[in-house]
């Protein structure tokens, strides 16, 4: 039990979620309302900062476990006037997002695989959910704050788990279907002993007509 007179072990930020934690969350992309058709970017969905940098206002909300409803804010680059490194990380990061969102391993690089990494618009980012490490950063102030810069994919042994489904191992295959053999018969099914049919030669010869002047019926049913 914590003393009430020493504070020295108080957590000195307790909205922050511990660093590591994995979490499903949800992208919500805050509009910024900077179009650029050239690049692919419409739907006012990027923001075009003071520098001249573009990027998407990321807002990710947990959806689950101990820190359900939280939110962590998070730019993804789009292109900086400095380099292309703020864009290439931003690029990694989305590829991550959405080999999570579809349950794509990232060393996957078959046709399926390379058309579910591919988007039509910003649009279908927007509302994307998926599996998120959350780390500690800083803002502009100095300050210590959550922030995701990468997102857990399928090869991740925890990913089944945060993501809430039950997932084959990686690289796990069923097995193919072979059809039976020619000639192949399924096995014979065993019926349960009929009853005796009533006709004729079913019963013995004297119970198989009633006596001439006699009622067939039986007793109680007389």
């Amino acid at each position: 039990m914590a003393a009430w007179n020493d504070y020295n072990d108080a957590q000195s930020n307790p909205n922050l979620i511990p660093k590591g934690t994995l979490a499903k969350v949800r992208l919500t992309i805050r509009p910024g309302g900077f179009d650029d058709p050239s690049q692919g970017w419409t739907g006012g969905y990027a923001t075009r900062g003071s520098t001249g940098a573009v990027y998407l206002n990321g807002e990710f909300t947990v959806l689950e476990g101990p820190y359900a409803k939280r939110k962590v804010f998070t730019l993804i680059g789009l292109h900086s006037p400095k380099g292309p490194e703020w864009a290439g990380m931003g690029r990694s990061f989305l590829r991550g997002m959405l080999n999570s969102a579809r349950g794509i391993s990232d060393k996957d690089v078959s046709p399926q695989a390379q058309a579910a990494r591919r988007i039509g618009g910003f649009a279908d980012l927007d509302g994307l959910e998926f599996v998120a490490k959350i780390e500690h950063g800083t803002d502009a102030g100095g300050e210590t704050k959550n922030e995701i810069r990468m997102a857990v994919t399928p090869d991740h042994r925890d990913y089944a788990q945060a993501m809430g489904r039950t997932a084959a191992p990686a690289g796990y295959a069923p097995p193919a279907y072979a059809p039976p053999a020619q000639g192949y018969a399924p096995p014979a099914h065993t019926a349960p002993p009929a009853a005796p049919a009533m006709h004729q030669g079913a019963f013995p010869a004297s119970a198989q007509q009633p006596a001439p002047g006699t009622d067939p019926r039986p007793a109680w049913a007389r």
